[in-house]
């Protein structure tokens, strides 16, 4: 009986010798980054104490120049006096967004030097600019009409389908979005395909996707943005998007896209196969992995250059997870094994084949 008395507290022991070495392990990685960081400056020429301070103080003045400057130019486009009839506004808006990405890269090469804090603070107010631009981009650049057709003999949906009753969306971020854009939304265990640009209809800046289950999703040729909500068990093929993706509530899902920035938020193991300009982000989010982008189909490379993603550029590994903060690799996503993933995904003939 003394014997089985002492059970709890040897295996309270246990756990505690496990938190005790984990701690030790963490601060030992800690330490080890420190003095890394620190052997860098040593071999710097006149690395004096206050090097530091003098390279962080210049960055934030250089960073918060440009953002008063991207911001200044968003406001005066706003106000532009009948700006549908201004044929110069998209070029304005495409160097606007030229001069984003130039202060993302500026964070990146410096992050290293940086206090953490002042990297994830400028990274948010880089999401916070993208999104700016493309809130000015849809209120001074006026939607073309909205035209579909579908030439697959598999079940599709019709446009009526397409333009069909607005799911419930919480997020602020997106319903605007949603509440007016194309889409496929509330099919269950359908293949759902649509091509853009393919003569059969005009450009569509933005496509939605939201309440799906069990669909396989094929979108080919280019579009400007792409929102994702609530989808559960799918499959969600993408070419190239000029703009951005944004994804929330996604559960078991697997998603091959191309797009300049991807923001994802509260998705539950999902696999992503990325290709993307800028680090993609993730929030509230767990058990998701990555792996490099892996569709094809018919005209894809002739897409991919037209959006300016006609180069990998290694992004899809580089995840910054928004909600976790420490030194430590985000235990909410991973690199997908090699032997796991899928290999090139050919949905030329509208049938995936793996």
């Amino acid at each position: 009986m003394e014997e089985d008395d002492n059970l709890p507290n040897t295996a309270a022991a246990a756990a505690e010798a496990s938190d005790s070495a984990l701690q030790r392990k963490h601060a030992a990685m800690i330490e080890r980054l420190s003095n890394s960081h620190q052997s860098r400056l040593a071999r710097k020429p006149n690395s004096e104490s206050n090097s530091t301070f003098i390279s962080t103080s210049s960055f934030l003045s250089r960073f918060s120049e440009s953002k008063n400057s991207i911001e200044s130019t968003l406001s005066r486009i706003r106000q532009t006096p009948d700006p549908h009839s201004n044929p110069t506004l998209k070029s304005e808006l495409d160097n606007v967004s030229i001069s984003i990405a130039d202060l993302e890269k500026l964070v990146a090469e410096n992050s290293f030097s940086l206090p953490s804090y002042e990297v994830r603070t400028c990274l948010k107010t880089i999401t916070d600019l993208k999104q700016l631009v493309e809130q000015v981009m849809c209120e001074v650049i006026p939607r073309k009409k909205f035209s579909f057709k579908n030439k697959s003999t598999k079940k599709i949906t019709t446009q009526n389908d397409i333009i069909s009753e607005v799911p419930n969306v919480e997020s602020k971020d997106s319903v605007l979005r949603v509440l007016d854009s194309p889409g496929f939304r509330g099919k269950e265990n359908e293949v759902l395909v649509k091509e853009f640009g393919r003569g059969n209809d005009e450009e569509i800046r933005e496509f939605v996707l939201s309440d799906l289950k069990g669909c396989d999703v094929r979108l080919m040729g280019n579009v400007r943005a792409l929102f994702v909500h609530k989808l559960i068990d799918c499959k969600v093929y993408v070419g190239p998007v000029f703009g951005s993706v944004l994804i929330e509530e996604v559960t078991n899902c697997v998603f091959v896209m191309a797009s300049h920035q991807i923001r994802i938020h509260q998705a539950k193991r999902c696999d992503f196969y990325l290709r993307v300009r800028s680090r993609p982000i993730i929030e509230d989010s767990d058990g998701v992995r990555f792996a490099p982008y892996c569709l094809k189909y018919d005209g894809i490379e002739k897409d991919l250059e037209e959006a300016n993603l006609g180069e990998e550029t290694g992004n899809w590994s580089n995840v910054d997870d928004f909600k976790w903060l420490r030194a430590v690799q985000s235990p909410n996503w991973s690199i997908l094994p090699e032997n796991e993933r899928v290999g090139t995904v050919d949905i030329s003939n509208r049938e995936p084949k793996i």
